[in-house]
């Protein structure tokens, strides 16, 4: 079986000692590199071209969230996951909009750290079950039908609208018209904003999202 490998940044010795300690235990996971600022984590993402990149937010030179987003810019197969202490809802949006495909704080545990790598390399989102709680307070709004929760589910979990078709056996046409109305609903403006206002709300759960 192909190991994960990981590149991980962060500008904190102490952190990135835990870390490297704890993958170090993983038999299917290897660390291949590790930075202490924005710059040299991204000259080893071009370089190594890890299937993960574990990236703090705030960190010297270049932040972990453009970090994300030079690699969705640029295509690279990396799976960037945030590792943080932050868990403000703009960090969190942020943080996704900008290609992210994990969001996990420093609390985490060693479990959940091994589950968030093995979703994001199968092409799955990994969100820490405290991040949900920070969205905010829950507004009267519409509940979606029944459909519209499947199509969202499939749409979460990184499928595409043509794939969600397939999966449901419906029309392309009809899985954004479907979408449309769940972002109507929710409020929200795109997929990432949906499934994150879902999460809060009891729509769907984490462990639906990650099977």
């Amino acid at each position: 079986m192909e190991k994960i490998t990981v590149v991980l940044a962060d500008d904190h010795p102490l952190t990135r000692q835990g870390l490297k300690a704890y993958l170090a235990r993983e038999s299917g996971v290897e660390l291949v590199g590790e930075a202490s600022d924005g710059k040299e984590a991204w000259e080893m993402i071009e370089k190594l071209r890890p299937r993960v990149a574990l990236l703090d937010i705030r960190m010297p030179v270049e932040d972990g969230i453009s970090l994300a987003r030079k690699i969705k810019d640029a295509g690279l197969p990396v799976a960037p996951v945030m590792l943080t202490s932050y868990d403000s809802q703009q960090y969190v949006l942020a943080s996704l909009r900008a290609g992210a495909k994990g969001f996990l704080l420093k609390t985490t545990s060693p479990e959940a750290l091994a589950k968030a790598l093995q979703t994001v390399v199968s092409g799955g989102l990994y969100l820490d079950s405290e991040v949900a709680s920070a969205m905010g307070e829950v507004p009267q709004m519409e509940d979606l039908s029944p459909r519209e929760r499947e199509v969202l589910l499939f749409a979460a979990r990184g499928l595409s609208s043509k794939e969600v078709a397939s999966h449901l056996f419906i029309s392309e046409r009809t899985v954004q018209t479907h979408l449309a109305s769940i972002y109507d609903k929710l409020g929200a403006h795109n997929k990432t904003e949906a499934m994150l206002l879902a999460l809060k709300y009891g729509l769907l759960t984490l462990e639906e999202l990650i099977e």
